[in-house]
C-alpha cells in the first residue's frame, strides 16, 4: 500500500488552532461586550454592575495582549492549550451573563460559539470537555444569577418554564451546530487529503511518462565516451593480442564495450520510433493501452466500438487520463464474474468509453457516495471490502474530470451489473481536430 508521510503529517497540524484567529475573534468579542454594556448602562439608564463588568471583559483583552507579545502571529496552539483559551472564553462570558441576567440575557446563545470552533478543528475529547463545561456553566446561570437590567421600577422576572425552555434550546444548539461543524471539517480533511494523494499520483505518472525522454538523453550521452573506449580497446587489442597474459582480456573489454553501443543504439532508435506514438495517443491505442494489463486475470474483456465515419480522434498522451481509466478497468475486472465490455462511442461531437462488467453491480448506498474519498465503514459493502472503491476512484474520478470529461456511475437493468460511462467532448480529446480550428497548435500541447 502506498504511503503519504506528508500527509501524516498535515493531519498533525490540523489540531493546532492558530493563534491569530482566536485573538481576532476575542477583539470582536471584547469591543461587542463593551458596545453592550455600554449602551445598557448608559444609552438606557439600566441598572447593573459595570465595574464588574468592565473587568471581565479586561481580562480578555489582557489575555490578548499577553498572547500577541508571547507568541508570533503564526503560531498555533497544541490543543490541551487551545482548549485552556477556549475554556477561558466560556468562563469570561459566564461570568458576564451571570451578572446581567443569565439565561433571561438574550446573548446566552452566544456561549456556544467556544465549543463550535473546537468542535471544528480540535480532537474530539477535548471538544466533549469544553461542550461539557458550557452545559454546566448553563445549568448554573439557569438558577443562579443576578437580575436582568432593565427599569429600576419595573423589575423584569422570566417564568422559570422560559427559562427551562432556553436552557433546553442552548444545549441543543451547541450540540448541533457542533456536530455540524465537526462533520464538514471531518469531510474537508478528507477531501484535502484526498487531494493531495491524487496530485502524488499524477506526479508519479507525469514522471514515469518522462522516463523515455530521460532514456534518450541518456543514451545520447554515453554514445561518445564509449565510442572513445571502443577506439581505445581496438588499439590495445592491435597492440597486445597476441599477448597471451593480455589477450583475453583486451578482447573481453572490446566486446563488451561494443555490446554497450549496441544497446544505447537500440535505446535510441526506439524512442525515436516511439517519439510520435508518446506524443500522439490515437483512442484506439489508449483503450488498448489501459485494457492490455488487465487480459491476464482470467476475466475476458470485450472492446465494442462505435462511430459515425467521423476521423478517430487523436490526443496528447496524458497520465492522468491512463491512471484514471486504468483504475475504471480494474475495478470492473476485479468485481465481473466472467466478462467485461468495454464499449468506444465517437462521433463529432463526444467521446465516450464505457465500462461494463457483469459482477452484483452498485449497493443503492455505494452508489449515493460514488467518488467521495474515504467513504464510510457502516456503508461498505462486499464490494468495497475487496479495495474497489474509496480513495483509488476518488482519484481516478478526480483526474478525469481534470481532463474534461464527465463521469456517469449507474447499473444495468438486466442483467445484473455495474456500468461506468466516461464522456467528453470531442474537442477535449482530439489535438489534431482542435489544430485544424485553430484552437491548438500540437506542437506546443
Amino acid at each position: 500500500m502506498t504511503t503519504f508521510p506528508t500527509l501524516l503529517d498535515d493531519h498533525a497540524m490540523r489540531h493546532r488552532l492558530r493563534l491569530q484567529t482566536l485573538t481576532r475573534l476575542r477583539w470582536l468579542a471584547v469591543f461587542g461586550q463593551s458596545a453592550a454594556v455600554l449602551i445598557i448602562s448608559q444609552g438606557y439608564s439600566f441598572p447593573m454592575p459595570v465595574a464588574f463588568c468592565f473587568v471581565l471583559i479586561a481580562c480578555s483583552a489582557w489575555l490578548n495582549i499577553f498572547l500577541t507579545v508571547r507568541f508570533p502571529a503564526a503560531h498555533r496552539l497544541p490543543p490541551l492549550a487551545a482548549m485552556a483559551v477556549l475554556s477561558f472564553d466560556v468562563l469570561q462570558l459566564s461570568g458576564l451573563l451571570f451578572m446581567t441576567g443569565g439565561l433571561s440575557n438574550p446573548f446566552s446563545v452566544l456561549i456556544c460559539v467556544p465549543v463550535i470552533i473546537s468542535s471544528a478543528s480540535q480532537p474530539v475529547p477535548y471538544t466533549l470537555g469544553l461542550g461539557a463545561l458550557s452545559v454546566t456553566a448553563v445549568t448554573l446561570l439557569a438558577f443562579f444569577s443576578l437580575p436582568l437590567p432593565w427599569h429600576p421600577d419595573n423589575a423584569f422576572t422570566m417564568p422559570f418554564l422560559l427559562i427551562a425552555g432556553i436552557w433546553i434550546a442552548i444545549v441543543s444548539t451547541t450540540a448541533f451546530a457542533a456536530f455540524y461543524a465537526y462533520q464538514v471539517s471531518v469531510e474537508a480533511n478528507q477531501l484535502a487529503d484526498a487531494l493531495a494523494a491524487t496530485e502524488l499520483v499524477l506526479q508519479r505518472e507525469q514522471h514515469l511518462s518522462a522516463l523515455d525522454g530521460l532514456a534518450a538523453a541518456a543514451a545520447h550521452e554515453l554514445g561518445t565516451p564509449l565510442a572513445t573506449i571502443s577506439v581505445v580497446a581496438r588499439e590495445m587489442e592491435k597492440a597486445l593480442g597476441r599477448d597471451p597474459r593480455y589477450a583475453e582480456d583486451v578482447q573481453l573489454l572490446r566486446s563488451q564495450s561494443e555490446r554497450c553501443r549496441d544497446i544505447l543504439r537500440r535505446l535510441t532508435s526506439l524512442s525515436a520510433a516511439d517519439e510520435d506514438h508518446m506524443r500522439w495517443l490515437p483512442l484506439h491505442s489508449l483503450v488498448e493501452e489501459v485494457v492490455a494489463p488487465h487480459r491476464e486475470f482470467g476475466i475476458g474483456i470485450d472492446v465494442v466500438t462505435s462511430d459515425d465515419g467521423s476521423p478517430e480522434p487523436a490526443g496528447r498522451r496524458n497520465p492522468g487520463i491512463l491512471f484514471g481509466l486504468g483504475n475504471l478497468i480494474e475495478n470492473a475486472v476485479d468485481f465481473a464474474a466472467n466478462r467485461v465490455i468495454v464499449e468506444v462511442v465517437q462521433d463529432r461531437e463526444k467521446v465516450e468509453i464505457t465500462f461494463i462488467d457483469d459482477g452484483p453491480g452498485f449497493a443503492p448506498d455505494v452508489l449515493a457516495q460514488i467518488g467521495v474519498p474515504f467513504m464510510n465503514r457502516k456503508n461498505r459493502t462486499n464490494r468495497e471490502q475487496a479495495g474497489g472503491l474509496g480513495l483509488g476512484l476518488f482519484i481516478a474520478k478526480t483526474l478525469l474530470e481534470r481532463s474534461g470529461a464527465t463521469l456517469t456511475f449507474s447499473n444495468n437493468a438486466a442483467p445484473p451489473g455495474a456500468r461506468v460511462c466516461v464522456s467528453w467532448p470531442r474537442d477535449k480529446m482530439d489535438i489534431a481536430d482542435n489544430a485544424a480550428n485553430g484552437r491548438l497548435d500540437p506542437q506546443r500541447r
